[in-house]
C-alpha cells in the first residue's frame, strides 16, 4: 500500500488536542489517506471511527446537534480517534466542530477532510482558531508519482543518486522518461497509477468535466461557461500576470465576477496566485498577480494539449510551472513571490521569508541564461542569492538539484 508523505505528519499529529483538517483538491487522495489512518489505529487497537458524510441520513442526523455524534462512538475511557470525510457537507461544519473541540476535546479527536466550499467559509477560518491544525494534500511529487505508478527501482534509483552526490545512473534514462511524463500528466494519483497514456488523459478530462463541476456547484458560481472560459485562459497563461480588467473585457463579465472566480479556483487549489517582491509592504499588495496551475497535467488537460514534452511550443512555460509546483512542496504560497519592474526586468520566484531568502529564475537551459538582465536585481538584493533551475540536460544532477 502506497502512503503519502502527509501520512506520517498526520500521524505524529493524532495524538495532539487540535483537530487535523485536510485541506486539498478533489482527487488527490484524501479519503484514502483517512482510511489508511484508519487502519493504523486499529492496528494499534485505538478507539476509531469512520464517517462518510456522503451518508445523508448521517449529515441529517448530525445537522439536528453535532452531540449527536456521540451516538456513533463506543463506550471507552479512551480517547476516540473520529475520522470525518467529506465535512463541508454539513450546514454548518465550523459550529460542529467548535462545539464539540470545546467540549469534548479531551474525549474526541477529529481528523476531517472537505472540499473547498467549506474553507471559503469566513468562519471556519475565526471560529477555529487555535482549535484546528490544516494540512494540504498536493497532487503527487515525483517520488511518490514513481511509488503509485509502480516504479519501485526507479524510485529507489533517485533515492540513491541524491544520497550518493559523484552517482552515475544506469537508469537515468527510464528516469528520464518517466520525468517527462510527470511534467504532461500531473500527479493526481489515479493518473499515476494509470500505465496507458491515452487512459491518463480520460482520467484527466474526467477530472476536469466531473469534479471541478462539483466545486462550480458548491462554491454556487452562475456562470459556468464563463468560468470554464476563464479557468482555460489562466492555463494558457500560466507564469504571466493577471489583469483582472482584461478578463473581464474578454469574458464580458464584470470584474467583480472575475476577482470572485479567481477566488473560488483558488480555494479550490486549481490555481494559486503568487504576488510581487518589494521593499515596500504596501506596493507588493497593490500590484498584479502571476497565475500558476499546481497540476501540470490539469493544465494540459484544459488546453487539450499531450504532446510529448520534446515537441512542444510550450516548455518554457511547462518547466517553469513545475518549479513553482516543486516550490509548493517545502513553502506556503503566500511565501512564494516574483519580482519584476516596469521596464520588464524579471526573476521568476523569490522566497525572501526563509533564514536564507533565495531567488529561483528557471530555464529550459542555460544557454538561454542572459547575465546582464539580472544586473538591477543583483544590484537592490544583493542579501539575495540568484540561483538557477536549469532542466536540460535531465541527468543525475538535475534530480540533485531540484527546488
Amino acid at each position: 500500500m502506497v502512503r503519502r508523505k502527509l501520512y506520517n505528519k498526520l500521524l505524529t499529529h493524532i495524538d495532539k488536542k487540535e483537530f487535523s483538517i485536510i485541506t486539498g483538491a478533489r482527487q488527490t487522495g484524501k479519503s484514502t489517506l483517512l482510511r489508511q489512518l484508519e487502519t493504523h489505529c486499529k492496528e494499534l487497537e485505538k478507539p476509531a471511527v469512520f464517517i462518510n458524510l456522503e451518508n445523508k441520513l448521517l449529515v441529517a442526523d448530525l445537522n439536528q446537534s453535532p452531540l449527536n455524534l456521540l451516538r456513533y462512538l463506543p463506550e471507552t475511557e479512551e480517547r476516540i480517534i473520529v475520522f470525518i470525510d467529506e465535512v463541508q457537507y454539513l450546514d454548518d461544519p465550523s459550529n460542529f466542530l467548535k462545539l464539540l473541540f470545546d467540549e469534548y476535546a479531551g474525549k474526541i479527536k477529529i481528523v476531517a477532510t472537505g472540499s473547498s466550499a467549506f474553507y471559503i467559509d469566513t468562519r471556519f477560518r475565526d471560529s477555529l482558531a487555535g482549535r484546528k491544525r490544516l494540512f494540504h494534500l498536493f497532487t503527487c511529487s515525483f517520488d511518490e508519482y514513481l511509488s503509485i505508478a509502480g516504479e519501485a527501482l526507479l524510485l529507489q534509483e533517485l533515492i540513491t543518486i541524491n544520497s550518493q552526490p559523484g552517482y552515475k545512473s544506469l537508469k537515468i534514462d527510464l528516469l528520464r522518461m518517466e520525468w517527462e511524463k510527470y511534467m504532461i500528466y500531473g500527479g493526481y494519483p489515479a493518473v499515476a497509477a494509470e500505465p496507458e497514456l491515452n487512459e491518463k488523459a480520460a482520467l484527466l478530462k474526467e477530472i476536469r468535466d466531473s469534479f471541478i463541476k462539483r466545486d462550480i456547484i458548491e462554491s454556487g458560481v452562475q456562470n459556468e461557461v464563463a468560468f470554464y472560459k476563464l479557468f482555460r485562459i489562466l492555463a494558457t497563461q500560466s507564469g504571466n500576470l493577471v489583469n483582472v480588467n482584461e478578463l473581464a473585457a474578454t469574458l464580458q463579465i464584470k470584474n467583480e465576477t472575475v476577482v470572485n472566480y479567481l477566488n473560488i479556483m483558488q480555494k479550490c487549489f486549481h490555481i494559486a496566485l503568487i504576488r510581487p517582491y518589494f521593499r515596500n509592504l504596501r506596493k507588493e499588495l497593490t500590484k498584479m498577480q502571476k497565475v500558476y496551475l499546481p497540476d501540470s497535467g490539469l493544465r494540459n488537460c484544459l488546453l487539450n494539449n499531450f504532446q510529448i514534452f520534446t515537441e512542444r511550443s510550450d516548455r518554457g512555460e511547462i518547466w517553469e510551472n513545475v518549479v513553482f509546483r516543486l516550490l509548493m512542496e517545502n513553502n506556503e504560497t503566500d511565501e512564494i513571490h516574483y519580482w519584476r519592474t516596469s521596464a520588464g526586468n524579471e526573476v521568476d520566484f523569490i522566497l525572501p521569508a526563509q533564514q536564507n531568502p533565495s531567488a529561483i529564475e528557471a530555464k529550459l537551459n542555460t544557454s538561454l541564461i542572459n547575465p546582464s538582465k539580472y544586473k538591477l536585481f543583483r544590484s537592490a538584493y544583493p542579501e539575495i542569492p540568484l540561483k538557477f533551475s536549469i532542466l536540460n540536460p535531465v541527468n543525475e544532477d538535475f534530480f540533485r538539484n531540484l527546488p
